[in-house]
C-alpha cells in the first residue's frame, strides 16, 4: 500500500471513531454526561415542541365536554399467567396482557406495560414527572398503550403521532397502606440490579387505579425517555392514589440501575424527567374548572386558619356586643331607680299644699280636748254640791 493510501485509510477509521453511535448503542441517563440535560444530542425527537412531561396550570386548562369517561379493558381480569416484572436499569417494568386494553379514546388501545418513576426520599425531593401548579407528587406511575386498531405492534406504533396512549397517576403518600401496590412493591427486592427478571402473580391492575376516572387532564406529548418520540395521547388523571411512607421508602431505596456484577453500586433514584415547555399546546379538561379546583396543602391549611380566626374574632364582636347592651340595660335601670325615689312634689313645686303649722292643733284633737276638759269641770262641780240633809218626819 502506498502511503497516500495508508492516508485515507486512516481518515476513514477516524471518522468511524468520532462518527455519532446509533441509539441503540447509547446507555442514557437521568443525570451525567449522557443525562436529561443532552438527551436532544443523542436523541432528537427530545429536543421536539411536543415533549413531556409539562407543568399543569389549571388556571389555563380548557374544559373540552367531548372527553368522555375512560373505560379500562379486562384490568380486572388477569387470569392465571403471572406478570414479569423486570429492572431495566432506569424503572421497575410490569409487562402487562395483550387482552388488556383501553376504551373512551378514537381508537382501541392496547396494554403493553407499566413503569413506576420516584425521587429520593424528603420534602424536596418527590419523584413526579407530571406537576399540578408547579407542585410534584411524590411518585408517579405510567400505563403506557399502544393503537392497535391502526398498527400492528408497539414498535411501528410508537413513531407514529397517534400510535401510544398513555395514563398517568400521580401518587402521594398517607398513612395507610395500599395493598395493591404491593402486588408490585413486595417483589422488587427480585430485581435489585439491572437487567434482574421475576414472575409474580398476576393481580387486578384497576386497583392501581383512583376510583374517579371520569375527571382528567388530556394533551399531546411524547415518551418521557428517550428516544422520546411525540406519539403519545396523554391521560393524567385528577385524583391522586395514595401509598404510605414506608411504601415510598421501599420504592426508593431498593432498586439499583448498575448490573450484578459491576462493582459500583448504584441506587436507582430521582428517575424524572423534568417539565418540558407547551410550546402553545393546549390541554384539556374533562371536568369544569370550578368543579376540578385544586388546593395546595399550604392552601387547605391556610382556609383552616382563617376559617377559625374568623370564628373567634365574630366571637369577640358578639361578647362585646352583649356587653355593651348589658351595660346600658343597667344603667337605664340604675337611672330609673334614682328618679323614682324622688318625690313627685320636688318635680312640681307649684302644686305642693302650704305646710300646717305646728303650733296649731287639728280640729278633732282641739275637741276632745275640750271634752276632756268638760267632763272634769263636771265632776268636780258635783263634788261642791252639799249633800241634802235627812228630812224629819212630822
Amino acid at each position: 500500500m502506498d502511503s497516500l493510501g495508508f492516508f485515507f485509510l486512516l481518515m476513514l477509521l477516524d471518522y468511524q471513531g468520532t462518527a455519532a453511535p446509533a441509539d441503540d448503542d447509547i446507555t442514557w441517563t437521568y443525570t451525567g454526561l449522557v443525562g436529561q440535560s443532552h438527551w436532544p444530542q443523542y436523541f432528537p425527537d427530545c429536543g421536539g415542541t411536543s415533549q413531556s412531561p409539562v407543568d399543569v396550570v389549571t388556571t389555563q386548562t380548557k374544559y373540552d365536554p367531548s372527553l368522555v369517561h375512560l373505560t379500562p379493558l379486562g384490568y380486572s381480569q388477569h387470569g392465571n399467567k403471572p406478570f414479569t416484572l423486570y429492572n431495566n436499569g432506569h424503572t421497575a417494568v410490569i409487562e402487562l396482557p395483550e387482552w388488556m386494553g383501553l376504551g373512551g379514546l378514537p381508537w382501541l388501545y392496547t396494554a403493553v406495560q407499566m413503569h413506576l418513576h420516584w425521587g429520593s426520599g424528603g420534602p424536596h425531593h418527590p419523584g413526579s414527572e407530571h406537576t399540578i401548579n408547579g407542585l410534584s407528587a411524590d411518585a408517579e406511575l405510567h400505563v403506557v398503550h399502544y393503537n392497535s386498531e391502526l398498527y400492528p405492534n408497539m414498535s411501528t406504533a410508537m413513531t407514529q403521532s397517534d400510535g401510544l396512549a398513555v395514563l398517568g397517576i400521580l401518587i402521594v403518600t398517607g398513612e395507610e397502606t395500599n395493598h395493591a401496590f404491593n402486588n408490585i412493591l413486595n417483589y422488587l427486592s427480585r430485581i435489585r440490579h439491572a437487567d434482574q427478571k421475576v414472575f409474580i402473580p398476576a393481580f387486578d391492575v384497576q386497583s392501581l387505579l383512583p376510583e374517579d376516572l371520569g375527571r382528567y387532564y388530556r394533551y399531546n406529548g411524547s415518551l418521557t425517555t428517550p428516544p422520546c418520540h411525540q406519539s403519545v395521547t396523554w391521560t393524567l388523571f385528577h385524583e391522586r392514589v395514595e401509598i404510605s411512607k414506608a411504601q415510598l421508602l421501599k420504592m426508593e431505596t431498593i432498586l439499583y440501575s448498575s448490573k450484578a456484577e459491576d462493582p459500583d453500586k448504584m441506587l436507582l433514584q430521582d428517575n424524572y424527567r423534568t417539565t418540558q415547555p407547551l410550546n402553545h399546546r393546549v390541554i384539556f379538561t374533562s371536568f369544569t374548572a370550578e368543579s376540578g379546583k385544586e388546593l395546595s396543602s399550604g392552601e387547605v391549611t391556610a382556609i383552616v386558619i382563617g376559617v377559625m380566626c374568623g370564628c373567634v374574632g365574630l366571637a369577640v364582636i358578639i361578647r362585646f356586643i352583649v356587653k355593651t347592651i348589658r351595660f346600658f340595660t343597667l344603667l337605664h335601670r340604675e337611672t330609673v331607680v334614682v328618679n323614682s325615689s324622688t318625690s313627685s312634689w320636688d318635680v312640681l313645686p307649684s302644686n305642693r299644699p302650704a305646710p300646717m303649722p305646728r303650733t296649731k292643733e287639728p280640729e278633732k284633737a282641739k275637741e276632745k280636748k275640750q271634752d276632756v276638759a268638760l267632763n272634769s269641770t263636771s265632776v268636780g262641780e258635783r263634788k261642791e254640791e252639799p249633800s241634802p240633809s235627812p228630812q224629819t218626819e212630822p
